[in-house]
């Protein structure tokens, strides 16, 4: 049946999709080209960086300018094929050096928004750059400074032409990011999603698996959910399956083709919409219940103010971190719906779950006990 690997790479490589650039991994690229020429006058071009699983792409620069005080690189975001709102956007950096001892100071420019409210990863009052593209920035600021002499104490400033026009077209303003875009990114690399190369991608993952004998199998939502549960089960790379946001394709392919165990990981809140009966996870196709995250919370404790937090609150994330504040056990009792709902689509085929639902660290925040159809 073709070559015997599985995993991420082995998916996208069968979409025949072309991959991508996160908006955090081009402002990695335009502070570097901006530093390095503040250090040394000469703005490097194409410009490379290190990712987070050690590619190293390079990047033309789009724009340029350096005066006494600052220099400004833009990359223009190539995101491959993925139908992503920001492909095509000039996302700018500009560096501006710090007294000594200041350290990296991030601040949203034109076109990136502002958070102004709690629930997020980042505090209220902060550039909506999140962290991990932070982290990059830092990194590469370090590495530019050791090479070229100097102090890595800089102010970023992060902005995208347009960008306050494009996220009118996202869920940032019912988050509370006004102003503009999020900076995201966890791995660097835009992955591609069709909705039916990415299914078909999928039910082959499952194909590979039980070709190589696999008995137990996970459907990640991610990279950062495919580390948790390598380091929970030891899975191989052939076992993992990246489900993305089509939690339904997974369990419908697994229901025809059926194996000892199946393992769901992923983020809290898009779990929390499986839990909810929603088989796509997508931002535009599907939204965290807080209504029914409330009701949740009341079978597991949560006294009727709490469950009005709960319901009111702006995101997965902060219902969450209320419930565990007071000692109830939200995660673990969205995952354990969301395993019941699983096992529901998969209709007594004799596969047992279990779900895992973490963080955006890839801390687990809540887990269910694997259960089987016979076990309804």
């Amino acid at each position: 049946m073709g070559e015997a690997t599985g995993g991420r790479s082995a998916q996208l490589k069968h979409t025949g999709l072309r991959h991508g650039w996160t908006t955090g991994a081009c402002a990695t690229a335009a502070t570097t080209a901006a530093y390095t020429a503040l250090l040394t006058g000469d703005f490097p071009d194409p410009v490379t960086i290190t990712l987070p699983k050690g590619q190293t792409p390079a990047f033309a620069l789009a724009a340029e300018e350096l005066t006494g005080a600052s220099a400004m690189a833009g990359v223009v975001k190539d995101a491959g094929d993925d139908p992503d709102v920001t492909h095509g956007a000039l996302v700018r950096a500009t560096v501006r050096v710090l007294p000594a001892g200041s350290g990296v100071v991030f601040r949203a420019g034109a076109g990136v928004g502002t958070v102004t409210r709690p629930g997020l990863p980042l505090e209220v009052g902060e550039p909506a750059i999140n962290p991990v593209p932070r982290r990059m920035m830092r990194e590469h600021v370090a590495e530019v400074a050791d090479a070229h002499g100097g102090t890595g104490d800089v102010e970023i400033t992060v902005s995208v032409d347009g960008g306050e026009e494009i996220a009118r077209s996202t869920w940032n303003p019912r988050l509370g990011i006004l102003g503009g875009l999020s900076v995201l990114g966890t791995t660097g690399i835009v992955v591609p999603y069709s909705c039916s190369a990415w299914i078909d991608s999928i039910r082959r993952g499952v194909d590979v698996a039980r070709a190589a004998g696999r008995t137990h199998v996970a459907g990640c939502t991610g990279s950062t959910s495919e580390r948790t549960v390598t380091a929970l089960y030891g899975l191989p790379e052939d076992a993992l399956l990246d489900m993305g946001d089509f939690a339904g394709a997974v369990l419908k392919y697994v229901r025809r083709h059926p194996v000892d165990r199946l393992t769901v990981c992923g983020g809290f809140a898009k779990l929390s919409k499986l839990a909810a009966g929603h088989l796509d996870l997508h931002s535009a196709r599907s939204q965290v219940d807080k209504g029914f995250l409330a009701e949740l919370a009341r079978r597991g404790g949560a006294d009727e103010a709490l469950a009005a937090e709960v319901a009111s609150a702006n995101t997965g994330l902060a219902a969450l971190q209320l419930c565990a504040a007071a000692g109830v056990p939200l995660g673990d009792l969205v995952a354990v719906a969301a395993r019941d709902q699983a096992l529901a689509v998969l209709r007594g085929a004799p596969v047992a779950v279990d779900v895992v639902c973490i963080d955006r660290a890839g801390t687990v925040v809540g887990r269910s006990e694997p259960r089987g159809a016979q076990q309804v």
